[in-house]
Parts: structure tokens; sequence; C-alpha cells
């Protein structure tokens, strides 16, 4: 929001610096982003008096000039516009002036005429668009006086960063609300003074409709007639260009004056090109088309709301009119419209379609409902001064949904508390009240109403929040909270716990945690064999490269493994807790989310120098970590089995925690890992966190005394073919019900060349919980283990 610091000056009388404003303004929560001086390319004209003007002797279309410009001595000025006249008011760049478009004024000679300088036209100086001659001013200024100074421009702008939440600071209203309150300055609203034609009965003459209240609460026109359009005065053009706004005509100006005056968007039609006496707003029809001002044909939704008359749609309610009932030179008759539009409504097809305005902005964040009728009057009165029109009796309206007001419950003893201060009631009631809002006072509790204009003030924190702010949140000491907690040790049963337990525990184990966006690009799901139907897609996306949600973590931290390769780091170790996204219609927006861990690993297993061994990261890496992450969150041993339909992993491994598939681990593809610039093994897991916690708050923890009696340990060495897995051999011996039994252990595996075998080597670990074994007791069940072995599972012992 720019605001005008003279057009300020006009609501409430404010005489400080700029700089102090800005610095209390942003203190409020209204960040001065920059002070603009929006004339500055100015400061170097002056105003002029042409003494005497003279024919060029050697050119028929210029003109010699003598100009007196407060100096002494007039300066000679060769002229090319045909209105220049002596007596005139003239602005003059002098020798060394900088114009707009960059042209240094220096003395010359022109057809042999020496020019000290240049008379400027409004053109030349970005004022205006005639070029057709020199800009004449009036004839009471003082030569020699700056430009700047003559023209009463704006030598100060303010760029307020306005939050979402705060329409009414999106207006100089409602700034001069805020520095009124802020420094206790009285406020005043415009004064106008309309005059209605009696004769002419607006309501008689123009019926407004309204489909769906929801949409629409609050339509209101009026009608103004024998307008002549033409260009605005300059005090208005000048402030609008201040603002950023350029200057078409009266008619349309005005809408755009009160727009940023008031923050309620108007829009004016030629009331001649619109069809019968009625106004209709109603929801498009899908796929119809409309014409909008900027001579673009668009393709509307069901959803989208539009202003009708009686045969055709003649704007796009709250976002663009249309060009067929656009203001021109020719129009006379003018309707203007002053509406409330539901935001969200708004908000989808500005977004939409791609068209943003300052009325689109407004609208989006929501209007005063009940201040739009003073709006509405004040920009009919401007009409009526700049065109000369004739206002209307009355206005056409319909209003289904009036402004209800709220009251809330405000306790001067709460606010304190949150505060931490000490206000008394006196101060609170007062701060409200400088704020708008109607205070009934009580011992306790006030009831207050907050004003139409702050959709924002719903709670009473929100209250409380404004009491603080008038205050000063800088001006808050700062105080430690108390903080009542139990001291027994609580599960790790909420999410945020639960997700911070497993970063602890990832960055325990030496893992680097990785932060990626939620956004991937289709090429890269492409790469991972992600079917269509399983991604979620971004109507806005930042880039081609981030154009849906990631289904997996697996893209993100390829780019991370493709980022420290490219760095020169050819060690990779690390982990991301994120959520993966997948498309569900029984959810209430579309998707379903889920909590993952995935950890990649790359390169060297260890630092690479003495006394580590040079051994490149592998299976068993990646499996250590999931078998510890089971162990420490449930407590139990973790089951693998193959995956060989897995879309990237190859090898594959699924693993589960008793029934419960918890994810799965393995070999990223080559021809994948290739892709991102990897040259050897990358191994990766990725683990569903949601059902992990699941069974993590489910399980039930027991103790048992430490063992006291030794183990005794016997080993075997089997024969086998390359295909049997250790998981059957584990899965035999302990499903055996040797109750002496505690651990089966692999201990080695030698592959002999050319057999087509491979030997096992595992260790039994033998132990009785009552007493110490003895060997022969040991001998009985090793060899009992040793025939089931031999009669269940294609082997021999070596």
């Amino acid at each position: 929001m720019l605001l005008s610091l003279s057009w300020l000056k006009e609501f409430t009388p404010y005489d400080g610096s700029v700089d102090e404003l800005a610095h209390r303004l942003t203190m409020v929560g209204l960040e001065v982003e920059e002070v603009k001086r929006p004339f500055a390319h100015l400061s170097g004209l002056v105003v002029g008096h042409v003494l005497e003007r003279s024919s060029h002797p050697d050119a028929d279309k210029l003109s010699l000039c003598k100009v007196d410009i407060g100096t002494g001595e007039p300066l000679s000025i060769v002229c090319g516009a045909p209105n220049v006249a002596s007596g005139q008011k003239v602005a003059v760049a002098p020798v060394g002036t900088e114009l707009p478009g960059g042209l240094v004024i220096k003395k010359a000679r022109i057809r042999g005429q020496l020019s000290q300088g240049m008379i400027c036209s409004e053109t030349e100086l970005e004022l205006g668009s005639d070029s057709s001659g020199i800009m004449v001013l009036k004839s009471d200024l003082a030569p020699g006086s700056g430009l700047i100074e003559a023209l009463n421009l704006e030598e100060c702008v303010l760029d307020i960063g306005v939050t979402p939440n705060r329409p009414d600071c999106l207006s100089v209203l409602g700034l001069a609300r805020e520095t009124a309150a802020v420094f206790d300055l009285p406020l005043g609203l415009p004064c106008f003074d309309l005059q209605e034609d009696e004769s002419v009965d607006c309501p008689s003459q123009l019926e407004v409709i309204i489909d769906d209240p929801s949409a629409c609460p609050l339509y209101q026109a009026r009608l103004i007639s024998d307008c002549r359009v033409g260009p605005s005065p300059d005090w208005i053009r000048y402030r609008l260009m201040a603002v950023g706004i350029r200057p078409i005509n009266n008619i349309v100006d005005v809408t755009n004056y009160v727009l940023m005056e008031l923050g309620q968007p108007l829009h004016s039609f030629d009331r001649d090109l619109l069809s019968g006496s009625r106004i209709r707003v109603a929801r498009a029809r899908q796929g119809m088309k409309f014409k909008t001002l900027d001579d673009q044909s668009r393709e509307l939704v069901s959803t989208d709301l539009l202003i009708l008359d009686e045969q055709n749609p003649v704007a796009l309610a709250g976002v663009m009119g249309g060009a067929d009932s656009e203001i021109h030179s020719a129009s006379q008759n003018v309707l203007l419209e002053c509406a409330v539009f539901d935001p969200l409504t708004i908000r989808k097809t500005a977004r939409r379609l791609g068209l943003s305005s300052e009325s689109s902005f407004r609208f989006e964040r929501g209007v005063d409902q009940v201040g739009s009728r003073f709006a509405l009057d004040r920009a009919a009165a401007l009409m009526q001064e700049l065109s000369g029109g004739r206002v209307a009796n009355k206005v056409s309206l319909a209003q289904p949904r009036p402004y209800k007001p709220r009251s809330i419950s405000f306790r001067p003893a709460r606010a304190n508390s949150l505060l931490a201060l000490d206000l008394d009631q006196e101060y609170c009631q007062k701060n409200l009240e400088l704020l708008g809002c109607r205070v009934s006072p009580d011992q306790t509790v006030f009831q207050v109403e907050p004003p139409s204009f702050r959709p924002d003030l719903e709670r009473e924190v929100d209250l409380i929040e404004e009491v603080g702010r008038l205050y000063g949140l800088d001006r808050i000491a700062e105080h430690l909270p108390r903080i009542k907690k139990s001291l027994d040790q609580e599960p790790l049963g909420q999410s945020f716990d639960f997700i911070s337990a497993i970063k602890s525990w990832g960055k325990g184990l030496g893992l680097n945690e990785a932060v990626n966006y939620s956004f991937v690009g289709n090429s890269d799901l492409d790469l991972l064999g992600i079917d269509q139907e399983s991604r979620v897609k971004v109507f806005n996306p930042l880039s081609e490269d981030q154009d849906v949600l990631r289904t997996d973590l697996l893209p993100g931290l390829l780019q991370t493994l493709k980022h420290n390769l490219g760095h020169g780091n050819n060690r990779v170790r690390v982990f991301e807790v994120a959520r993966s996204f997948l498309p569900d219609p029984d959810s209430e927006t579309g998707v379903s989310e889920t909590n993952r861990l995935a950890i990649l690993l790359y390169g060297p297993r260890h630092q690479g120098h003495w006394p580590y061994p040079d051994e490149e990261s592998d299976y068993s890496d990646i499996k250590g970590y999931v078998e510890n992450l089971v162990r420490v969150f449930i407590g139990t041993k973790a089951d693998f089995r193959p995956d060989p339909d897995h879309s990237y992993l190859l090898p594959g491994v699924e693993c589960l925690a008793g029934d419960a598939v918890l994810g799965g681990l393995g070999r990223v593809n080559p021809d994948l890992a290739r892709s991102y610039k990897a040259r050897k093994e990358v191994w990766f897991a990725d683990i569903d966190l949601d059902q992990l916690r699941i069974i993590h708050g489910s399980r039930q923890i027991s103790f048992q005394t430490l063992p006291r009696f030794p183990v005794v340990k016997r080993d075997m060495t089997v024969v086998a073919p390359l295909d049997l897995k250790y998981q059957q051999v584990v899965n035999l011996v302990m499903d055996a019900g040797q109750k002496i039994l505690e651990d089966l252990t692999l201990m080695d595996v030698y592959l002999p060349k050319g057999t087509g075998e491979k030997n096992m080597s595992f260790r039994f670990t033998y132990r009785h919980p009552e007493k110490t074994l003895k060997d022969k007791e040991v001998d009985k069940v090793h060899q009992r283990l040793a025939d089931l072995i031999l009669k269940k599972l294609p082997v021999r012992f070596s």
C-alpha cells in the first residue's frame, strides 16, 4: 500500500517527521518497507515566465524565447512547441538538468541561435500524455520556484507492507486511523456536498437482483446523467500518479481515487451500453466466454461471479469490468457500482485467471460493508463536481445479508496477564475506542463491539493484541513465563515428540539431516516408475522441476547426493524426516499425507583414513540402520523378506515388525542412480513413521533379571545352494522349541569358485536360566538341531 503523506494529513493532523511515522507504524505491525519520492525526477525543474517570444530567423517551426527563471538575467531558449507565447508560466529545465528519459540539458546552438535550457511538455515530464505542446502553468506562480512545490506534487510516499488480516489498512483512511490511534490525534472523514436530482428516482430506473447472497451480501448503485468525460484536474491526476495509478479520465479516476482513499473498490459502467433496467449478480455458466476490459476472452467456470444486465454479462464481479460497457470519451450516463463480494469467490477467480488488480486485491481480503455507502456517495459527489453530471435521487440496492455486529468479552486482568503489563481499565478502554471499538465497561469484563472495518477482531485475545500494539510491543520488558510440568517422563506418543526422537536417533548414529522441498518434478517420478494416478499435481508450480508433490522422499535425497557430488563430497550419509503425498478422494483436501523416514548411503563406509579400512558401503550398512531403528523404537528384531517387484530398488527388501510392513530398503537401480551423477552403489531405506509410531505406542515394556549363568557356544558350518536364505535357517532353528537355545548368528559366508554353492558358518549360543549347562546337555541339543537342519533344508556338512 502506497501512502501519500500529504493525503494522510487531510484525515489527521500529523506534523511529525517521516522517519518517526515510519518507525511507529512499523512497530504496530504496518512495516514501512521504503520511503519513496515519486516526483524526485523533477527536482531540477523550475517555473519560468516567458517574457518575449519571436520567430526563429532560420526555422519556421521554432521560436526564440526570453524566459525569466528568477536568477536575474533571462535565459534564451529555443522552443519548438506551437503553443508557446509571451506572458506564459512554463516548466523550464535549466542547463544541467536531467529529464526523466535520461536526457541532460546542455547549452547549445540550434540553427545558429543560443539555447540555455528547455521548456517542457507534460509527456517529457511524465506528468501526462499531452505532447502537442508545452505545459502551461497557472499565471500566479512565481518565476524560479521549484516545479514540485509549484504544482503541489507529492514529495513523500510510504510503501507499507500490509498483512492479509488487515484489509482495513489498504486505504488512506485505514492508515490514518492507525496513525491517529498511535499518536492520539483526531480523525476526520472527507467532506463533500452531494446534490441529488429529485426529479429522477434511481430505484425506479434500476432494479438490483442477487441470486447468491453468500457470494454478494450487498450490491448498490447510483445513476449519474449528463456527464462530460474528459481529463481529471491536476490535483487528482498527480495524486493518483504518486501512488502508482495511471490517470484515464475524470469518471474512472474518481473510482480509483476513492478506492485508494477509502479502500472500497468501485466500478463505473456506461449506462447507455447496458440493456434493460435490471442488474443481476449471479454465478457464471460452466464454459461460457466473457471479454474483459483488456480485450481478452476469458473462459469461465461455475464458481465465477458475474454482473449481468438483462441480456449479457457486463463485469467479472470484483475482478475486472467488461469491454462492452466501459466508460469512453463519448459516454454521458454512468451507472456507479459499489458492492461487497465474498473474498473466497473473488480470490479463486482472480488466481485461476491470473488477473490481479487493486480492486480484486481488496475484495480478496474483505471490504467494509457498513462503510461502503459512504464511499459510494463520496464517489458520486466527486463525479458530479468533475463532470457536471446529475445524480439521481436515492440508491438502487439489494442487501440479502446485512452486516451483524459482533460482541466480544474483554477482561483487562487477562490482558495484563498475557502482556505481562499493569495497565488500568481506563487505558484499555481508551485504546480500544481509539481503534473504533464500542466499549461497554464493567468492573471486570468489558463488552466490546469491533468496528465493521475490522473483520480480524474475533476473539478476546485479538483485542488484547490491539491493546499491546498501541502500548508498543517493543516496550514490553522481557519476562520468563512460569512453566508447570510434571517430573514424570511422558511417552513419545505425540507426533512432534516422536519425530523429534527419530531425528535425534539419526543424528546420534552419525547421519546428517537433509531438508528438501515438498515439490519435485514429474521427470523425477518418471525415473522412479511412479504411475500418473499416484501423483498430486501443483496447479501453479514454481518451476517445471517442481510441478508435483513428492510421493516418495528419494528424489529429494538424490538431488542432495547430486549436489554433494558436485562439490567434491564423495561420502554421503544422510536422512530426512518429511511427509509424502498421495491422492485421496476421501480426504478433505483430496490428498493423504504420511510421515516417512528416508536414509541414503553412498561411498566409503568409513572416513577413508588410518586406522579405518577402505571399504564401500553395502547392504549390511543400510540394513544395520533399519535393524537399529526397529530395536530402539519397538524393542524387537526386524524381519526382512525380498521384494522383487519394487519399482526402483534392485534388489529390494521389505522390512516387517510382526505382520506390519514398515517400509523397504535396498540398492537404488544403477540406471536411476547414474541419472543423478552417482558412479557407485546408492543404498536407500524408506520407513513409514506413522506405522512405526503406532507400534511404538502400543508396545508393552517388560523387564527381566540379568542372566546369572554363563553361555555355551557351538559353531556349525553347512554347504548350501546359493539361493538358500539365512532367514530360512534362523526360522527353522528358532522355531524348534529348544529352550536353552538363546541366539543364532551367521558368522561367515564363503563362496568357493565354480561350485555353485556357499559355505555358511553359524554360531549357536546356549544358556540355562537356572543353572550352569554341562557339555553333554549342550551336545545333545546341538546334535538334535544339526539333524533337523539336514532333514529340512537342502544342505550338507562340510
